[in-house]
């Protein structure tokens, strides 16, 4: 079911990318697997759109969007309906739910990141949220709020960089001290149309249940997630470049006369399939680099052209390294970033190395393993927009 009624600069910001039946399904597949007797709770989608994730007897569907809600009252009839924001004054209350009731929350909450320069010209934070639910980032405040309604399981699909970056983590602020993560699907954005022309990235259909354990870092680095064509990945199976070298600007702790080069800001590797690398001279985004740090800055920049051989699901990813292997061929590495931009070469030199070109590719082949991506013609989709 297409959003159809809204344009452009609306469909973005109130996240109205609407999800796939079967991607409804496999939330469901999740739910019934993992909660006996699910068909006694009562279904709660706190931005339901046009009602796809409302099924069963008793389901709630709230939206700020009242177009919306007119269609989802169609497709949906048997629905109790909400017209409001469902981050502003969060209470069971609002639904009509008293503090006994079982609740699933199911759903595919907006998403919508102020600070990323994806659409950043047209994105803004114009909704008032209670205090403890705001955030940067419009979907983490729905995770948060689910825990405000004591949501006994909440399903939701949401970016998988949630969970896997620490700072997303630990803005999850409540929500993850008393959910932990039991079960879950990971999927390309690109499975969802009106996609924008960018890179694909994970998203992940996750099923928590409300406990007093909760969930800490560790927990989510050594939990192995599943694609939906089932590859298994763990983000503690990699080293990673943060480990290393600095990504962000450091020009208050490396000084004038010890800087050899300028390298843009890194985040993650969608990022840097964006971004450039070395730069001929420092701005606001450059990281200062010495000559000691310089061959992992190479490594970096020889790492951007292997990206297309990275599965969508590792693209929320810190940069992968093997640091034992990576200094074996540490010259090899130099040289190919040092032919590609002058202002190396004439400071470090272009020296070739015989099969240069095979033993980085063989290198990438062993750090990815059944993750290196052969076909590289086989596109897993484009970036959704949400």
């Amino acid at each position: 079911m297409d959003q159809k009624h809204l344009g452009h600069k609306d469909t973005v910001n109130l996240g109205s990318y609407y999800t796939p039946s079967w991607l409804v399904d496999l939330v469901y597949s999740l739910i019934a697997k993992n909660v006996p007797g699910f068909e006694n709770y009562t279904v709660l989608d706190t931005s339901c759109g046009y009602g796809g994730f409302l099924r069963g007897a008793k389901t709630i569907g709230a939206d700020i969007d009242g177009k919306a809600l007119e269609i989802a009252r169609q497709n949906a009839p048997q629905g109790i309906y909400f017209n409001h924001n469902s981050l502003f004054e969060i209470a069971r209350s609002q639904y009509k739910l008293d503090k006994k009731e079982k609740v699933i929350v199911v759903g595919n909450p907006p998403y919508n990141d102020t600070t990323s320069i994806i659409r950043h010209n047209i994105k803004k934070a114009e909704f008032l949220r209670d205090a403890d639910v705001v955030s940067r980032d419009i979907g983490l405040s729905f995770l948060r709020s689910y825990h405000k309604l004591a949501a006994d399981f909440v399903c939701v699909l949401h970016p998988l960089s949630y969970l896997i970056k620490k700072a997303n983590f630990d803005a999850l602020g409540q929500f993850k001290n008393n959910y932990q993560l039991i079960d879950s699907v990971v999927v390309s954005s690109g499975v969802f149309s009106a996609t924008s022309q960018a890179t694909a990235f994970p998203i992940i259909i996750a099923l928590y249940e409300r406990n007093s354990l909760g969930m800490d870092y560790a927990y989510i680095q050594q939990y192995h997630f599943k694609t939906n064509d089932d590859k298994l990945f763990s983000i503690k199976e990699f080293d990673t470049i943060g480990n290393y070298i600095a990504k962000y600007p450091n020009h208050k702790t490396v000084r004038d006369e010890e800087t050899a080069a300028y390298f843009y800001t890194m985040r993650d590797i969608n990022a840097l399939k964006r971004a450039a690398t070395f730069l001929e001279k420092e701005t606001a985004n450059a990281v200062r680099v010495t000559k000691t740090n310089l061959p992992y800055y190479c490594y970096v920049d020889v790492f951007k052209d292997y990206i297309p051989h990275i599965p969508y699901y590792l693209g929320n990813s810190d940069i992968m390294i093997n640091n034992d292997a990576f200094r074996e061929l540490e010259p090899l590495f130099v040289s190919l970033s040092a032919r590609k931009h002058p202002q190396l070469g004439s400071a470090i030199g272009t020296k070739q190395y015989p099969d240069e070109e095979a033993k980085v590719t063989g290198y990438f082949k062993r750090l990815l393993g059944a993750h290196y991506v052969e076909d590289v013609s086989q596109k897993p989709g484009v970036f959704s927009g949400w």
